[in-house]
């Protein structure tokens, strides 16, 4: 301990002693007990600092891998015995840090309710599509996420969020994006974003066929956009007399 954790503030002193357990809680080579003492001690604090501290855990990979899914699992415990009072924390951690976004998802989950869970991921999604972002996997996390618990959820901002990552750079944030669209209902402005990205990407083989079987699946047309996509438009897939996307056998 440092001269200024002795005569600091109680407040500096609880943050040199919870940044002293964060350097124990990610040592991914260091001691098992090391870190599985740091888990309880934050906790049993069960303190916003120490509850977004504990989620910490959950950005490393230590072996053997049974004993990095045991702590995993004993800091999620700890996150969900604290209910409500996680949520902030949990939130705080998702907006920070692009590891371990699956099990602040399971943690927020477990202590919110699912419309929350919903505004914190659609937030987060939203805030990404205007920054850029060397790794896809946060976006390619919160929209899986969203795909497989919450793919109708009644939110204003999800569509928004979602259209906005079909300009993404990263092919597989587009396509993911685009299945996403694809499990909503059908709408406009889903339509006239998904047609504005198959012109886009008409040369992508991979995004185009996620697209028109996304428009097949919406049953939509290509109204306004005709002579841009039926050149676009090969076997298997056609147009039917009325221009909407359909797919033969």
């Amino acid at each position: 301990m440092g001269i200024f954790d002795l005569f600091g503030s109680p407040s500096t002193r609880e943050d040199a002693a919870r940044r002293k357990l964060a350097r124990r809680l990610t040592e991914r080579y260091g001691p098992p007990e090391n870190r599985q003492k740091a888990i309880d001690q934050l906790g049993r604090e069960r303190t916003a600092g120490s509850l977004e501290t504990l989620c910490l855990r959950f950005t490393i990979h230590s072996e053997p891998g049974i004993t990095d899914q045991e702590e995993k699992e004993l800091a999620l415990g700890h996150l969900l015995e604290a209910g409500r009072d996680a949520i902030a924390p949990v939130t705080a951690f998702l907006q920070k840090h692009e590891a371990g976004v699956s099990w602040g998802l399971q943690a927020l989950a477990g202590v919110a309710t699912s419309e929350e869970v919903v505004a914190i991921t659609v937030a987060e999604l939203a805030r990404l599509a205007t920054v850029y972002t060397r790794d896809p996997e946060k976006k390619l996390t919160l929209l899986a996420w969203l795909a497989e618990h919450h793919p109708g959820a009644a939110s204003d901002a999800l569509e928004p969020a979602v259209v906005a990552l079909l300009e993404d750079f990263s092919d597989d944030v587009r396509i993911r994006a685009t299945r996403l669209l694809a499990l909503r209902a059908p709408s406009e402005p889903i339509r006239v974003a998904l047609l504005e990205l198959l012109v886009r990407d008409a040369g992508n083989a991979r995004v185009r066929g996620e697209v028109l079987t996304a428009l097949a699946t919406h049953q939509a047309d290509v109204a306004g956009y005709r002579p841009r996509v039926e050149p676009l438009i090969a076997e298997p897939w056609f147009l039917d007399r009325e221009g909407r996307v359909k797919k033969r056998g």
